[in-house]
């Protein structure tokens, strides 16, 4: 990697988001021993993550349903406000900027939505979902100069920009997902976040998607932020790779490092878990246990309930990142103390 591409282009710093999930202020209210108190409960889905994602690189985050990826995700998009913690983008942070502050990097910040059924507006025409990003940002463009941006986008996607004329549902699920990608390209973005833009296509269509987006990355230097639980996609398109847990970063490593020789106890067991034609491979592990509700999260470690290498401490104390030899960080007391 060049210099450039070193540089930090996102950056979360302790970010946590919970969700109440207690209702209004009276149904909060509750008769207690004979006087009335107020209970919250929420939902914990970010606990304390920080990330780093450099220009032009694909940071993929990874973790089964309910670790918080999404939440991640439209956090750093500004579409959910963190409930503690920042957002910087190029070293100025956006988490806390009103809209009209945020429409320079609305531009510059695009996603992609995991189902292309509901992404795109049913009422409007190809073209009209295309055409009003590119005249909101661009005001002053003529009619003309809307439309031709539109068309080289859509013929950059596979799509024949005479199709701009039809309505989402004439298209299969493969077409809508190439319109999503084009409308988030359609601005001439820097960064963009995919938050599992694959998963809800058929198997043979995914590959053409995926390469569709390296192929944006390679011709419009971009940076992504891609969000998926398909590990052999993984594999193939990130430069690194986040693991979560229940709401924490467990580990986070260049994927060859990550693929070859996982750290975490939580990553090895999910990786193991990979289908795969060799005999060779690592024993499958099987954890023991439930994942723990993100109600009431457990103290110390969250994944101590199912480690195979938990003591004492790990039930007391939340471990931090710390550096691995492989140039990743790893949160595990195991690992530190030279146990695992």
């Amino acid at each position: 990697m060049n210099a450039q591409s070193q540089e930090t282009l996102v950056q979360l710093d302790d970010i946590y988001k919970k969700f109440s999930i207690s209702g209004d202020f009276l149904d909060q209210l509750k008769f207690r021993q004979g006087r009335i108190v107020r209970e919250q409960e929420f939902v914990h889905a970010i606990n304390g993550v920080s990330l780093e994602v450099k220009r032009g690189e694909a940071l993929c985050v990874v973790g089964e349903s309910g670790c918080g990826k999404s939440t991640v995700a439209r956090t750093v998009m500004g579409l959910l406000n963190p409930s503690q913690g920042s957002v910087h983008y190029d070293g100025q942070r956006i988490d806390n900027l009103n809209d009209r502050a945020l429409m320079p990097y609305r531009r510059k910040m695009q996603m992609i939505f995991q189902n292309p059924y509901a992404s795109l507006n049913p009422r409007m025409t190809i073209a009209q979902t295309l055409q009003e990003p590119v005249a909101l940002h661009n005001p002053g463009w003529s009619g003309q100069e809307v439309r031709d941006k539109v068309a080289e986008v859509m013929f950059s996607v596979g799509i024949d920009p005479s199709w701009g004329e039809r309505h989402p549902h004439e298209f299969s699920g493969g077409q809508r997902q190439r319109i999503s990608i084009a409308r988030a390209l359609a601005v001439g973005p820097e960064f963009i976040v995919a938050d599992e833009p694959i998963s809800a296509l058929d198997v043979s269509i995914q590959a053409q998607v995926l390469n569709l987006m390296m192929d944006a990355q390679e011709k419009h230097n971009l940076t992504y932020l891609f969000i998926t639980h398909d590990l052999s996609v993984v594999e193939h398109f990130g430069t690194r790779v986040a693991v979560m847990y229940l709401g924490s970063l467990c580990e986070l490593a260049p994927t060859k490092a990550l693929f070859s020789t996982p750290r975490h106890p939580y990553s090895q067991a999910l990786l193991s878990a990979i289908p795969r034609l060799d005999d060779n491979r690592p024993q499958h592990i099987k954890l023991q246990g439930e994942v723990p509700t993100p109600v009431n999260l457990p103290p110390g470690c969250v994944f101590h309930g199912r480690c195979p290498h938990v003591n004492d401490r790990c039930k007391r104390e939340i471990p931090q990142l710390i550096a691995t030899d492989e140039g990743g960080q790893v949160a595990c007391h195991g690992v530190e103390e030279g146990r695992i």
